[in-house]
């Protein structure tokens, strides 16, 4: 039970932008499999809206199957602090190239591609805990600099994929 309590105050420890009063954290978002796009406040003045939430979550959900999560938060906010960190406008469109993943989808992926497909066997993504990303007109090298100064969980680092993998986990990098 103290491991959990600890691990539990780590994750709140994560570095979060500063919620004044007045305050939103938006997020814009361009699938790049389907080309739909989500721009949606998912809080204001230290508040979730439930209506932004679930934009983001259905935005974010596994395209190939259709299932949902309710994505972690904190991957949220993360991902406005990498924006923020990247000096990028509020709706500046981050693309997607997968955030949840099913676990029949992660399955198939590990299977599809071999024992080395740099998908995990327990993916963070599995538990909307993680994003592939890209962000039109940012090099992957200035994307995966800002996400590692940011010190929120893991990186990964894709370039022959043309991504970067951010997710809400133990802080490390690949």
């Amino acid at each position: 039970m103290l491991g959990g309590a600890i691990a539990g105050g780590a994750a709140l420890a994560l570095p979060l932008p500063a919620m004044a009063k007045g305050i939103e954290w938006r997020l814009a978002i361009r699938n790049v499999h389907t080309n739909e796009t989500v721009d949606a406040v998912f809080a204001r003045s230290g508040r979730f809206l439930a209506a932004g939430l679930a934009e983001l979550n259905h935005g974010l959900r596994d395209w190939r199957t259709g299932e949902t999560i309710g994505m972690d938060r904190r991957l949220l906010a993360l991902l406005v602090s990498l924006r923020q960190k990247l000096d990028l406008g509020g709706n500046r469109k981050i693309d997607l190239i997968s955030g949840y993943r099913s676990p029949k989808t992660n399955a198939k992926l590990r299977s599809n591609g071999g024992k080395h497909t740099g998908v995990a066997h327990m993916s963070q993504h599995m538990l909307g805990k993680a994003t592939d990303i890209v962000v039109p007109g940012v090099s992957l090298d200035r994307l995966r600099g800002a996400a590692l100064a940011l010190g929120g969980g893991g990186v990964g680092y894709y370039p022959r994929d043309g991504f970067v993998h951010i997710d809400t986990g133990r802080v490390r990098h690949w």
